[in-house]
């Protein structure tokens, strides 16, 4: 019996040529929600302020984000590369430049952006050449940013992720037992800072890869396992709907004890407060779960499939561009606020940056440098036929 079959469901992958791994459907449309849920909670963040409870009890639960951008990363790669044997410096010279590229474009351009702006003032070239060299190393340059560094790590250590799973075969829970519990060490390490350590080494941790080692394996442990788990997932969807609705309740009523005990709301909120670690799993799980119903019910050439695919192919071009498109829209929220409360003024700005985003990512992606801009390639006018 099929992984289709057994999940009464379409077929969710197709042969590829060449020995590929074959296309998961359903992990466009994961991609495609969870980047409008990053955009959400940036949007948030702009357009309310810091010590808003009810924006923060939002921002709360959105903050899975980029725990699940590394269980997706941790489980492309082994995906498509469970059945090779890895060469590091092939891999190396294959990934690592289609994110360093964007990476070292956007630092610049947010430098000399933030320079420009008046965000950063450092009062002189040798300063500000100190500040570009910071901001190369901690990711710093922009807020986002952070995320092209940390998958680079993610791509450097690859090579002995799949020889650790490989080495661990048949004991991979215990592989993510251990993981799990330093994720919940690392997080009290963070949110609980121990006294003698600066604040500033607290904040450095979150462009490392060590805050999101348990995620990163998360993934590659359900790849190296993918037709049981796919499996099992069609199987529970109702199981894991309800434990989603169950989770997130319990995690907002934690957040808001935790107001409620005398805590900054937006530090109640900090995406690496332990309590948040049941709901990331929880509902990396349960997109994934509707990820593949939608997939199983997808159809070839239908509008919803082009717009998936579509928005797919742009996903990581969206990525980079929309701070970009938001901190553009800055002036405009006080202006859209004297006729919006809340929540209509974010749902505007929401829908605004969306749209303001697109607009630049389809311009850059015509422009001849489009690869390091977008990490996509040039789109090119298709040529007339006679």
């Amino acid at each position: 019996m099929t992984t289709a079959q057994a999940t009464l469901e379409a077929p969710s992958r197709i042969a590829r040529p060449g020995g590929k791994a074959p296309y998961l459907h359903q992990i466009d449309l994961f991609r495609l929600v969870t980047f409008a849920c990053v955009i959400l909670i940036h949007v948030v963040g702009a357009t309310n302020f810091a010590q808003d409870v009810g924006a923060n009890a939002v921002e709360t639960p959105l903050h899975f984000t980029r725990e699940a951008f590394f269980a997706l990363t941790g489980f492309v790669l082994v995906f498509q590369n469970r059945g090779r044997e890895i060469t590091p410096g092939d891999f190396w010279r294959k990934r690592l430049p289609l994110v360093a590229t964007p990476y070292l474009a956007w630092s610049m351009f947010f430098w000399a952006f933030s320079l420009v702006t008046g965000t950063q003032q450092p009062g002189s070239l040798e300063a500000s050449m100190r500040l570009l060299l910071k901001d190369l190393v901690t990711g710093g340059a922009w807020y986002h940013l952070y995320f092209l560094l940390v998958t680079m790590q993610v791509y450097l250590l690859f090579p002995w992720i799949m020889k650790l799973l490989r080495a661990t075969e048949g004991k991979h829970k215990w592989l993510l037992l251990g993981s799990g519990v330093l994720q919940a060490g690392v997080t009290l390490f963070m949110t609980y800072q121990p006294f003698g350590v600066s604040y500033e080494t607290i904040t450095h941790l979150y462009a490392t890869v060590l805050p999101y080692q348990f995620y990163t394996l998360f993934g590659a442990v359900v790849a190296m396992h993918f037709e049981t788990v796919h499996a099992w997932v069609g199987r529970h969807r109702l199981l894991l709907g309800g434990l989603l609705v169950a989770v997130l309740a319990g995690t907002e009523w934690v957040y808001l004890r935790t107001v409620h005990s005398g805590t900054f709301p937006q530090v109640a909120s900090d995406p690496f407060q332990p309590y948040l670690i049941p709901w990331c799993v929880t509902v990396i799980a349960a997109i994934y779960a509707f990820a593949t119903w939608w997939s199983g019910r997808r159809r070839e050439g239908s509008r919803g499939a082009r717009l998936v695919s579509w928005a797919a192919n742009r996903s990581f071009s969206i990525f980079l561009v929309h701070p970009l498109a938001l901190a553009l829209l800055g002036p405009v929220i006080p202006v859209v606020a004297e006729h919006f409360g809340a929540p209509w003024l974010s749902v505007v700005i929401y829908l605004a940056t969306i749209v303001s985003t697109i607009l630049i990512v389809e311009a850059l992606r015509r422009l001849p440098g489009s690869r390091a801009l977008t990490g996509r390639p040039r789109l090119r006018p298709a040529k007339a036929t006679a």
